[in-house]
């Protein structure tokens, strides 16, 4: 007779630590307590978020059965302030509470948080450097609202609008990967902020939406993009070692398109070399666009900051990529791609408690989270490093260059 699946080992009350730093964030979820309370359910709003927020912090719950092993445990229920709670009122509260709540709980939190980002040429701007970008999360095949590029591809969508200066989060929000991230962004779309984007938001009329609420930004363009140059700027020596190649003056769009932009713009040339990439199988991004593999190629960057120099608009296109690192941290190191519930509703709620994870070891630590110091704390979580070795390892964080004391949660 064939052998089912090794049962898996019990959580146990000794597997389970760490409960000093939740203690500091839970008075924070005390507001949501009677979110949707009802005399027949005795799982609340806070204690939900406290369990998938516990969830992240330790290795040793890998499912949603594992939370609800680790809710009965005297000592949980103690520290989260929680009762013992069952499979189905866990999956009843992935459909019931409303994920939309935790958002200003995140802008309150970043509030809190100083620039951890140190670079010199970002230090005279004074708008909010941002960007905005959207990451493909894996999706199962009863997930049928996630149907993407046909019946055999299934994702959801995370669309981040995230914060240059403090590595952190600004604003999510979670759809099925069809949906158009344009239209998304324009509901983040804020004054007084920088904004730095890829070619998927490389719309005429969105620029102009941009420079009309008050905001700029710094945008890569298509290759194959039409402009009518006005001036030709003059490039420094600092200019050609950023890479720079041109700095000109324009008005974008053809004859057709060109009252989609009535704004004067920069098109900043700059040539990015970079070693060979190893040939692979091409694979769809998030855009449905087919990445280059081309080691050497030119960026062509629009911008309606007119003050800064071409360094500089160079440099900000450069800090973008930090968005892609904290999805790869996100879904790699964190763990979300395992999905514990499976309607949008659930998801968002887990992707939700992940940002919040995610933002509270920066508070933590003063610093942009990392795999070690995700292992370290992982460590102390499951007993295996005292709080002291805890202390330390964030101790030498506080002694590296580009650290800033962030005050606790």
């Amino acid at each position: 007779m064939a052998r089912g699946p090794k049962k898996k080992r019990p959580v146990k009350e000794s597997d389970l630590h760490g409960y000093k730093y939740f203690k500091r964030f839970i008075t924070l979820l005390e507001r949501f307590h009677l979110i949707h309370d009802h005399h027949n359910r005795t799982l609340h709003y806070d204690q939900y978020i406290c369990l998938l927020l516990f969830y992240f912090f330790n290795p040793v719950l890998t499912s949603l059965r594992a939370i609800q092993q680790a809710s009965t445990l005297h000592r949980v229920q103690a520290a989260l302030g929680i009762r013992a709670t069952s499979l189905g009122s866990l999956s009843e509260a992935a459909q019931v509470f409303d994920p939309q709540l935790l958002l200003p709980l995140m802008q309150q939190l970043a509030q809190k948080a100083c620039c951890v980002e140190k670079d010199p040429l970002l230090k005279d701007i004074e708008q909010a450097l941002v960007t905005v970008d959207g990451s493909l999360l894996p999706a199962v095949p009863r997930m049928l609202w996630a149907l993407w590029l046909d019946d055999q591809h299934r994702a959801a969508k995370l669309h981040l609008e995230f914060d240059i200066r403090t590595h952190l989060p600004r604003s999510a929000y979670v759809t099925d990967a069809n949906a158009n991230e344009k239209k998304l962004f324009r509901q983040m779309l804020a004054p007084d902020t920088l904004y730095i984007l890829d070619a998927g938001y490389a719309q005429y009329k969105l620029l102009s939406e941009i420079i009309g609420a008050g905001s700029s930004v710094v945008i890569r363009l298509r290759d194959n993009a039409v402009w009518h140059s006005v001036e030709q700027r003059a490039l420094t020596p600092a200019d050609i070692q950023a890479g720079v190649l041109q700095d000109t003056v324009v008005y974008v769009g053809d004859k057709h398109t060109r009252a989609d932009c009535p704004h004067p713009l920069r098109i900043i040339q700059v040539l990015h070399t970079a070693e060979p990439i190893p040939r692979r199988k091409s694979r769809v991004s998030s855009k449905k666009t087919f990445r280059t593999t081309q080691a050497t190629y030119t960026l062509l960057l629009a911008t309606n900051r007119m003050d800064l120099s071409a360094e500089t608009i160079a440099t900000l296109y450069r800090y973008r990529w930090q968005v892609e690192l904290f999805f790869r941290w996100f879904k790699c190191i964190l763990g979300c791609n395992h999905l514990l519930a499976h309607s949008l509703n659930g998801l968002t709620l887990q992707v939700y408690c992940a940002l919040l994870a995610s933002m509270l070891i920066t508070l933590w630590t003063g610093r942009k989270p990392t795999k070690r110091t995700f292992e370290m704390l992982s460590f102390y979580f499951l007993g295996w490093a005292s709080e002291q070795e805890l202390a330390q390892h964030i101790e030498t964080l506080h002694h590296r260059p580009g650290f800033v004391q962030i005050p606790g949660v």
